[in-house]
Protein backbone atom coordinates (compact mmCIF):
# COMPACT_ATOMS: atom_id res chain seq x y z
CA UNK A 1 0.00 0.00 0.00
CA UNK A 2 1.09 3.43 -0.98
CA UNK A 3 0.50 5.67 2.22
CA UNK A 4 1.51 9.73 1.55
CA UNK A 5 -1.07 11.22 3.52
CA UNK A 6 -1.62 10.82 7.28
CA UNK A 7 -3.87 11.99 9.38
CA UNK A 8 -3.09 11.89 13.23
CA UNK A 9 -5.71 12.45 15.55
CA UNK A 10 -4.62 14.53 18.99
CA UNK A 11 -2.16 17.37 18.86
CA UNK A 12 -0.55 16.43 22.60
CA UNK A 13 2.78 15.22 23.61
CA UNK A 14 2.60 11.74 21.89
CA UNK A 15 0.51 13.32 18.78
CA UNK A 16 2.09 16.23 17.80
CA UNK A 17 5.69 14.46 18.06
CA UNK A 18 3.94 11.79 15.62
CA UNK A 19 3.40 14.44 13.43
CA UNK A 20 6.37 15.83 13.70
CA UNK A 21 7.97 12.60 12.62
CA UNK A 22 6.08 12.48 9.96
CA UNK A 23 6.24 15.67 8.65
CA UNK A 24 10.09 14.84 8.40
CA UNK A 25 9.90 11.78 6.67
CA UNK A 26 8.32 14.03 3.57
CA UNK A 27 5.28 12.96 4.29
CA UNK A 28 2.23 14.98 4.41
CA UNK A 29 0.25 15.49 7.61
CA UNK A 30 -2.94 16.37 9.13
CA UNK A 31 -3.61 16.98 12.92
CA UNK A 32 -6.70 17.02 14.19
CA UNK A 33 -8.04 18.29 17.67
CA UNK A 34 -11.32 19.28 19.26
CA UNK A 35 -9.92 23.05 19.95
CA UNK A 36 -7.70 25.40 17.70
CA UNK A 37 -6.10 26.12 21.18
CA UNK A 38 -4.91 22.25 21.52
CA UNK A 39 -3.88 22.25 17.77
CA UNK A 40 -1.94 25.97 18.20
CA UNK A 41 -0.05 24.60 21.48
CA UNK A 42 0.81 21.21 19.55
CA UNK A 43 2.03 23.41 16.49
CA UNK A 44 4.28 25.64 18.74
CA UNK A 45 5.51 22.70 20.50
CA UNK A 46 6.75 20.92 17.62
CA UNK A 47 8.01 23.68 15.60
CA UNK A 48 9.90 24.25 18.75
CA UNK A 49 11.22 20.73 19.19
CA UNK A 50 12.23 21.05 15.08
CA UNK A 51 14.27 24.36 15.89
CA UNK A 52 16.02 22.68 18.44
CA UNK A 53 17.36 20.01 16.06
CA UNK A 54 18.40 22.90 13.84
CA UNK A 55 20.19 25.12 16.70
CA UNK A 56 21.89 21.56 17.32
CA UNK A 57 22.99 21.13 13.68
CA UNK A 58 21.20 17.91 13.14
CA UNK A 59 18.22 19.79 10.36
CA UNK A 60 18.98 22.67 8.37
CA UNK A 61 16.53 25.79 8.38
CA UNK A 62 15.01 24.61 5.27
CA UNK A 63 14.20 21.15 6.13
CA UNK A 64 12.66 22.77 9.46
CA UNK A 65 10.28 25.01 6.87
CA UNK A 66 9.55 22.29 4.37
CA UNK A 67 8.77 20.00 7.62
CA UNK A 68 6.44 22.17 8.91
CA UNK A 69 4.57 23.41 5.11
CA UNK A 70 3.82 19.67 5.42
CA UNK A 71 2.07 19.54 8.40
CA UNK A 72 -1.89 21.03 8.30
CA UNK A 73 -3.79 21.28 11.40
CA UNK A 74 -7.78 21.48 11.56
CA UNK A 75 -10.96 20.62 14.16
CA UNK A 76 -12.89 18.97 11.22
CA UNK A 77 -12.34 15.11 11.25
CA UNK A 78 -13.96 15.21 7.62
CA UNK A 79 -10.49 16.30 6.75
CA UNK A 80 -9.57 13.00 7.21
CA UNK A 81 -11.93 11.63 4.52
CA UNK A 82 -8.89 11.05 2.50
CA UNK A 83 -5.83 9.99 4.01
CA UNK A 84 -4.10 6.82 3.45
CA UNK A 85 -3.66 5.96 7.31
CA UNK A 86 -4.95 7.75 10.35
CA UNK A 87 -2.75 7.06 13.71
CA UNK A 88 -5.23 7.84 16.94
CA UNK A 89 -3.13 9.60 19.23
CA UNK A 90 -5.99 11.07 21.98
CA UNK A 91 -5.81 10.71 25.79
CA UNK A 92 -5.57 6.95 27.37
CA UNK A 93 -8.95 6.47 27.79
CA UNK A 94 -10.94 3.37 26.38
CA UNK A 95 -14.26 5.48 25.95
CA UNK A 96 -12.67 8.24 24.28
CA UNK A 97 -10.83 5.88 22.28
CA UNK A 98 -13.57 3.97 21.37
CA UNK A 99 -15.72 7.41 20.39
CA UNK A 100 -12.65 8.82 18.77
CA UNK A 101 -12.23 5.93 16.02
CA UNK A 102 -15.64 4.90 15.22
CA UNK A 103 -16.05 8.85 14.16
CA UNK A 104 -12.38 8.24 12.00
CA UNK A 105 -13.83 4.79 10.22
CA UNK A 106 -17.16 6.82 9.70
CA UNK A 107 -14.91 9.07 7.63
CA UNK A 108 -12.17 7.22 6.05
CA UNK A 109 -11.98 5.31 2.86
CA UNK A 110 -12.60 1.88 2.36
CA UNK A 111 -8.49 1.02 1.90
CA UNK A 112 -7.56 3.29 4.82
CA UNK A 113 -5.76 2.16 7.92
CA UNK A 114 -7.10 3.04 11.09
CA UNK A 115 -4.02 3.00 13.96
CA UNK A 116 -3.85 3.82 17.68
CA UNK A 117 -1.10 4.88 19.81
CA UNK A 118 -2.32 3.08 22.92
CA UNK A 119 0.41 1.43 25.15
CA UNK A 120 -2.12 -0.65 27.20
CA UNK A 121 -5.64 -1.10 25.66
CA UNK A 122 -6.45 -3.81 23.85
CA UNK A 123 -6.45 -3.41 20.20
CA UNK A 124 -8.21 -6.69 20.02
CA UNK A 125 -11.11 -5.11 21.89
CA UNK A 126 -10.75 -1.71 20.04
CA UNK A 127 -10.57 -3.94 16.97
CA UNK A 128 -13.86 -5.20 17.58
CA UNK A 129 -15.88 -2.06 17.92
CA UNK A 130 -15.16 -1.35 14.36
CA UNK A 131 -16.93 -2.89 11.65
CA UNK A 132 -13.39 -3.67 9.35
CA UNK A 133 -10.99 -4.89 12.56
CA UNK A 134 -8.98 -6.26 9.41
CA UNK A 135 -7.41 -3.27 9.17
CA UNK A 136 -7.16 -1.75 12.62
CA UNK A 137 -3.80 -2.15 14.28
CA UNK A 138 -1.80 -0.98 17.05
CA UNK A 139 1.22 1.83 16.63
CA UNK A 140 2.76 2.16 20.05
CA UNK A 141 5.26 5.22 19.68
CA UNK A 142 7.65 5.91 22.75
CA UNK A 143 8.32 9.22 24.39
CA UNK A 144 9.72 11.45 23.16
CA UNK A 145 8.70 10.39 19.43
CA UNK A 146 11.13 12.52 17.46
CA UNK A 147 14.01 11.05 19.95
CA UNK A 148 12.92 7.15 19.94
CA UNK A 149 13.42 4.48 17.51
CA UNK A 150 10.88 2.31 18.90
CA UNK A 151 7.49 1.68 17.34
CA UNK A 152 5.90 -1.67 18.88
CA UNK A 153 3.49 -2.62 16.10
CA UNK A 154 0.56 -4.83 17.50
CA UNK A 155 -1.62 -6.98 16.06
CA UNK A 156 -5.27 -7.28 17.49
CA UNK A 157 -6.50 -10.66 16.28
CA UNK A 158 -8.54 -9.10 13.63
CA UNK A 159 -5.93 -7.21 12.16
CA UNK A 160 -4.44 -8.51 8.20
CA UNK A 161 -1.34 -10.12 7.24
CA UNK A 162 -1.79 -6.96 4.59
CA UNK A 163 -2.40 -4.21 7.34
CA UNK A 164 0.71 -5.33 9.45
CA UNK A 165 3.24 -5.41 6.70
CA UNK A 166 1.88 -2.03 5.39
CA UNK A 167 2.40 -0.55 8.77
CA UNK A 168 5.80 -2.18 9.28
CA UNK A 169 6.96 -0.44 5.90
CA UNK A 170 5.98 2.78 6.99
CA UNK A 171 7.23 2.87 10.30
CA UNK A 172 10.79 1.95 8.75
CA UNK A 173 10.32 4.65 6.16
CA UNK A 174 9.74 7.25 9.37
CA UNK A 175 13.19 6.23 10.28
CA UNK A 176 12.07 4.17 13.25
CA UNK A 177 12.58 0.56 14.24
CA UNK A 178 9.88 -2.09 14.93
CA UNK A 179 8.94 -5.13 16.83
CA UNK A 180 5.95 -6.86 16.03
CA UNK A 181 4.01 -8.38 18.66
CA UNK A 182 0.85 -9.61 19.26
CA UNK A 183 -2.00 -8.39 21.42
CA UNK A 184 -1.54 -8.58 25.26
CA UNK A 185 -2.21 -6.23 28.23
CA UNK A 186 1.01 -3.93 27.83
CA UNK A 187 2.29 -5.41 24.82
CA UNK A 188 5.97 -6.75 25.46
CA UNK A 189 7.95 -3.58 26.27
CA UNK A 190 5.79 -1.99 29.00
CA UNK A 191 4.90 -6.05 30.36
CA UNK A 192 8.77 -5.65 31.40
CA UNK A 193 9.31 -2.04 31.91
CA UNK A 194 6.34 -1.31 34.47
CA UNK A 195 6.97 -4.35 36.17
CA UNK A 196 10.70 -3.59 36.99
CA UNK A 197 9.74 0.09 38.09
CA UNK A 198 7.03 -1.05 40.52
CA UNK A 199 9.87 -3.20 41.95
CA UNK A 200 12.22 0.02 42.41
CA UNK A 201 9.30 1.17 44.23
CA UNK A 202 8.97 -1.91 46.91
CA UNK A 203 12.88 -1.33 47.30
CA UNK A 204 12.58 2.00 47.85
CA UNK A 205 9.58 1.37 50.28
CA UNK A 206 11.96 -1.33 52.46
CA UNK A 207 14.52 0.71 53.04
CA UNK A 208 16.86 -1.09 50.97
CA UNK A 209 18.76 2.14 48.84
CA UNK A 210 17.50 5.42 49.10
CA UNK A 211 16.43 6.39 45.62
CA UNK A 212 18.98 8.14 44.64
CA UNK A 213 21.10 5.05 45.12
CA UNK A 214 18.63 2.89 43.10
CA UNK A 215 18.76 4.90 40.39
CA UNK A 216 22.38 5.29 40.14
CA UNK A 217 22.65 1.55 40.64
CA UNK A 218 20.57 0.84 37.40
CA UNK A 219 22.25 3.41 35.46
CA UNK A 220 25.77 2.41 36.48
CA UNK A 221 25.51 -1.36 36.74
CA UNK A 222 22.68 -2.27 34.47
CA UNK A 223 23.43 0.51 31.82
CA UNK A 224 20.01 2.17 31.89
CA UNK A 225 19.81 5.55 30.37
CA UNK A 226 17.84 6.52 33.56
CA UNK A 227 17.08 5.22 36.63
CA UNK A 228 13.27 3.50 37.15
CA UNK A 229 12.31 5.91 39.63
CA UNK A 230 13.27 8.81 37.96
CA UNK A 231 12.12 7.38 34.86
CA UNK A 232 8.72 6.75 36.54
CA UNK A 233 8.41 10.68 37.70
CA UNK A 234 8.71 11.23 33.69
CA UNK A 235 6.36 8.78 32.56
CA UNK A 236 3.93 9.81 35.72
CA UNK A 237 2.78 7.75 38.93
CA UNK A 238 -0.33 7.99 37.77
CA UNK A 239 -0.11 6.15 34.56
CA UNK A 240 2.35 3.30 36.24
CA UNK A 241 -0.19 3.07 39.01
CA UNK A 242 -3.66 2.27 36.23
CA UNK A 243 -0.98 -0.03 34.16
CA UNK A 244 -0.18 -2.30 37.12
CA UNK A 245 -3.66 -2.04 38.04
CA UNK A 246 -4.96 -3.70 34.57
CA UNK A 247 -2.21 -6.05 35.01
CA UNK A 248 -3.50 -7.44 37.65
CA UNK A 249 -6.78 -7.56 36.67
CA UNK A 250 -6.16 -8.93 33.20
CA UNK A 251 -3.75 -11.53 34.41
CA UNK A 252 -5.06 -12.30 37.78
CA UNK A 253 -1.50 -12.92 39.11
CA UNK A 254 -0.72 -11.20 42.71
CA UNK A 255 3.15 -10.79 41.32
CA UNK A 256 1.50 -7.31 39.18
CA UNK A 257 0.08 -5.80 42.75
CA UNK A 258 0.93 -2.51 42.93
CA UNK A 259 3.53 -1.35 45.26
CA UNK A 260 1.55 0.51 48.38
CA UNK A 261 4.06 3.42 48.29
CA UNK A 262 3.24 4.11 44.67
CA UNK A 263 -0.25 4.19 45.46
CA UNK A 264 0.13 6.16 48.15
CA UNK A 265 2.24 9.46 46.16
CA UNK A 266 -0.40 8.74 43.74
CA UNK A 267 -3.34 9.60 46.47
CA UNK A 268 -1.29 12.21 47.57
CA UNK A 269 -1.30 13.97 43.98
CA UNK A 270 2.19 13.53 43.61
CA UNK A 271 2.31 12.62 39.68
CA UNK A 272 5.90 13.22 38.99
CA UNK A 273 7.42 15.66 36.78
CA UNK A 274 4.13 16.84 35.00
CA UNK A 275 3.29 18.76 38.84
CA UNK A 276 6.88 19.35 39.91
CA UNK A 277 6.93 16.25 42.30
CA UNK A 278 6.92 12.67 42.34
CA UNK A 279 9.61 10.63 44.07
CA UNK A 280 11.83 13.49 43.56
CA UNK A 281 11.31 17.18 43.81
CA UNK A 282 11.48 19.64 40.97
CA UNK A 283 11.90 23.19 41.00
Amino acid sequence: MNIELVGVVGAGTMGNGIAQTVALSGLKVIMIDVTDAALAKGVATLSNSLERLVAKGNLDADARAAALARIETSNDCQRLADVDLVIEAATERNDLKVRILEQIESVVGADAIIATNTSSISITALGGTLAAPSRFIGMHFFNPVPLMPLVEIIRGIGTSDQTVEAIREITVRLGKSPIIVRNSPGFAVNRILVPMINEAFFVLAEGIATAEEIDAGMRLGANHPIGPLALADMVGLDVLLSVMDVYQKEFGDPKYRACPLLRELVAAGRFGRKVGQGVYIYQ
